[in-house]
Order: structure tokens, then sequence, then C-alpha cells
């Protein structure tokens, strides 16, 4: 449909061209122009919109609800160890991203090990509490959620949520040094090494 109507649009610049309406037909095809990029770029913005808002939908029953915080997490093991929270995962799968909640979003972070559990607290998000119980693994990794960092970039915490489903959520830390740390401190987890996530990201 398209080709036809700047086929048929050329063939009357041509014409009016021939009668001396040059300038016009310039004007003409210059605002058509803008208006087909603007429609353009409406339209991307469109898909991407209704396509976040169809994916989270179909999450929602998959995340389910989030672990609470305790009022008392326990004493201090880690941490805390500033750095970037770049967002979750439906584990196996490193770019599967959550979109429920604010889970997704990145954020500046600070990662502390309780004796109970995890805590990733967020600057302008909510905070994450990964129960000890619930951690299946902690490695580092090359990328997280569709980011793609230098080898062993990432700390990545798998853990299952209270519903069954398990996620990756990833941490880039500050200090990198940090991460034989955590790593060994979860290492008698099973899965405490690279699983099909590692495996993914360093393809």
């Amino acid at each position: 449909m398209i080709p036809g109507i700047l086929a048929v649009l050329v063939i009357a610049s041509v014409i009016a061209s021939l009668f001396g309406y040059g300038k016009i037909v310039f004007n003409a095809w210059f605002i058509g122009a803008v208006a087909l990029l603007a429609i353009g770029i409406l339209s991307v913005f469109y898909l991407l919109v209704t396509g976040n808002r169809k994916k989270t939908a179909a999450q929602a029953d998959l995340i389910g609800a989030l672990p609470t915080i305790p009022a008392d997490p326990g004493t201090v093991l880690r941490g805390p160890d500033t750095g970037l929270y770049l967002g979750s995962t439906v584990a196996p799968s490193w770019q599967n991203r959550v979109t429920v909640g604010d889970i997704g979003d990145r954020a500046s972070s600070v990662l502390t090990e309780f004796e109970t559990g995890i805590l990733i607290a967020r600057q302008g998000a909510s905070d994450i509490w990964i129960p000890r119980e619930s951690v299946t693994a902690v490695r580092t990794e090359r990328g997280i959620a569709g980011k793609v960092m230098t080898a062993d970039g990432v700390l990545a915490i798998r853990w299952v949520l209270p519903n069954g489903t398990e996620i990756d959520s990833g941490v880039r830390a500050d200090d990198k040094s940090i991460y034989p740390g955590w790593v060994n401190a979860f290492a008698g987890t099973h899965d405490s090494g690279h699983g099909p996530q590692g495996q993914g990201a360093q393809e």
C-alpha cells in the first residue's frame, strides 16, 4: 500500500513541477517526510509500552508476592557493599527480565548479608529481601537482564520466590574484589557453580 501511495505522489510531483509548482511540491514532501517520521517514532514507542505491559501481566502470577523484610534480620555477616542493582530475570534465562512491580528497575544499591538473608537496599526503589533458605546459588556472571558487562562483572544471586519460581538478581559492585567472599559464603548451597544462566551469558 505504501509503495503505491509513494508512486502516486512521485507522479503527482513530476506533473506539478512541469506546471511550475516545484517549490510547493518540495514543501509538501518535506512536511510529509516529517509527519511520517513522527508517526514512525510514535508507533515504535507504542509497541514498546504495550509490549512491556503485556509482559508484566503475563509475569504477575509467575512472580507473585515478594518476601517481606523481617523486623530483626539478625547480625550483619557481610557488607554493606555498594554498587548498582541491574535487575532480576526468570531463571535460567539471563535476558527474561522481571518487570512486575519495580523489581526490574536499575538503581544504586547496598548489598548486605545478614544471619537470616540478603538485603539489596535500593535508592529510589523498594528494597529486596532474599531469605537465606531461598538462596540456591551465588556466582559471578558476564551479564544479566540483557546487560552485558566484563567477564565476571556481575554478582548474581539465584533464589526461589515464595511461590516456587526461581529468579536471578544481579548487582555490579563498585569493588569487585568482594565477589569471591560472597561466592564462597554460599558455596554450600546446591547449584553454587555456574548454572544455565552463566553458560548463556558466556556464549
